[in-house]
């Protein structure tokens, strides 16, 4: 199976030569082990010679959890160790073989399952663990092109024209439709339908039932089902827990795991002393827009971009490739969302270095001006009145995009352009 190189390899070396232990998290199967792997050949090639170690394997795990200090006898530094999730009681014994050796990068794990793995990273390696987040693949490493965090800045945007092939609506939906998980790009025998089949089934059953422990997995499915029905709107609990036929603390519950699993990610509104009617729920997003179809049953591309979902399908996408851009270089996405009591919405907000850059996403080819009617709004955080003279609490309002359809780089106004997606 051909190996796809990975965004975030440099990043991922980089923290390694930071910290002695190095936690590679994220959802399963979207190539944690395989990126380490790789880069250990680099090293072997340096003359480091890294164990590799799975506690999938229940003899491994067995010893791992009954004796740790035992385990690291037999697996000792430089070690990667996979799936570290499933005995957290090797933290304690990591830390102590830590702060004995001094040496940066002796430890490497995986763990596909935040939500059980985070406390007990916290609480044991607090100061000696460096993390990653690994998503799925972007478009940059679909396509071997240079990534970077996303900005909307124009001549970050001119300078990547060059280097970026135009894609139309159709190959856009394909891209949608297929997902992000890197199998499915790395070997072109394996079953989209039969692939996402398989991921849930492992996920309800491995994940969810061991980990999490949920009663009923197919009440769970049924919710996962619900929440992807509802990608790029504002999360209502009552609402989803409704739908799903559950409480809304359950629902709360349960939409927490899918966070943890990296399956969704939740947005805050932007707030600021000077917008007083902003809402306060979060807004939700798929994070692998093939899983989310996947559930949905939609057939095939050409249905999907035809069918109901297609605009929210489409939001998710542009979403996701955005906030993997600040993942795979190691930073904190910036992302917000605007939304108020008179329904004005904007569906993405950058707000990084006191610029506050407002994005819009549209499936159209032609959006039109009413596309920016919204970024308005913004014009009561730019003046220090507003913050009774306060100059320190003023916010500057970047240039806008307007990401759609458009086959390329345009300007709407003096302020804002539109952006085609297949150059984010």
């Amino acid at each position: 199976m051909a190996y796809i190189k990975r965004a975030a390899e440099d990043m991922i070396a980089r923290i390694s030569r930071m910290f002695p232990v190095l936690l590679v998290t994220g959802p399963r199967q979207v190539g944690k082990t395989t990126l380490l792997q790789k880069l250990a050949e680099v090293q072997q090639e340096e003359g480091i010679g890294r164990k590799y170690v799975t506690l999938d394997d229940p003899d491994v795990r067995y010893l791992a959890k009954r004796d740790p200090a035992l385990f690291l006898q037999r697996y000792s530094p430089p070690v990667l160790i996979d799936e570290i999730q499933y005995a957290t009681e090797l933290f304690p014994y990591i830390k102590m073989s830590a702060d004995r050796s001094k040496r940066k990068g002796d430890f490497w794990l995986t763990g596909s399952q935040a939500f059980h793995l985070m406390k007990d990273v916290s609480e044991s390696l607090a100061g000696r663990v460096g993390i990653v987040n690994l998503l799925g693949l972007s478009d940059a490493e679909i396509n071997q092109m240079p990534s970077e965090p996303f900005t909307t800045d124009t001549g970050r945007l001119l300078n990547r024209l060059s280097a970026t092939k135009p894609r139309g609506l159709n190959e856009i939906y394909q891209r949608i439709f297929k997902g992000s998980m890197p199998e499915l790009y790395a070997d072109k025998n394996v079953d989209w339908e039969t692939y996402y089949r398989s991921y849930v089934d492992t996920y309800l059953h491995r994940d969810i039932r061991d980990l999490a422990q949920v009663a009923d997995e197919m009440q769970f499915y049924n919710f996962m089902t619900v929440v992807a029905a509802h990608t790029s709107k504002p999360v209502v609990y009552e609402e989803l827990a409704s739908a799903a036929g559950i409480s809304a603390p359950t629902a709360k519950k349960w939409l927490s795991i899918l966070v943890s699993s990296h399956i969704i990610a939740l947005i805050q509104p932007y707030h600021n002393n000077a917008l007083k009617r902003v809402v306060k729920m979060p807004l939700l997003h798929f994070l692998d827009t093939g899983l989310a179809v996947y559930l949905l049953k939609w057939g095939n591309p050409e249905t999907l971009e035809k069918g109901a979902m297609s605009g929210a399908i489409f939001e998710s996408y542009v979403f996701s490739e955005i906030y993997k851009s600040y993942l795979n270089a190691g930073k904190e996405p910036p992302i917000y969302y605007y939304r108020d009591k008179d329904q004005k919405e904007i569906d993405l907000l950058i707000y990084q270095d006191g610029v506050l850059s407002p994005i819009e996403i549209k499936k159209s080819a032609s959006p039109g001006k009413a596309a920016i009617k919204n970024f308005r709004v913004l014009d009561a955080v730019r003046t220090a009145e507003t913050f009774g003279g306060l100059e320190t609490l003023k916010v500057e309002i970047g240039t806008g995009s307007v990401i759609c359809m458009a086959a390329d780089l345009l300007p709407v106004d003096e302020k804002n352009w539109y952006v085609p997606v297949w150059l984010i």
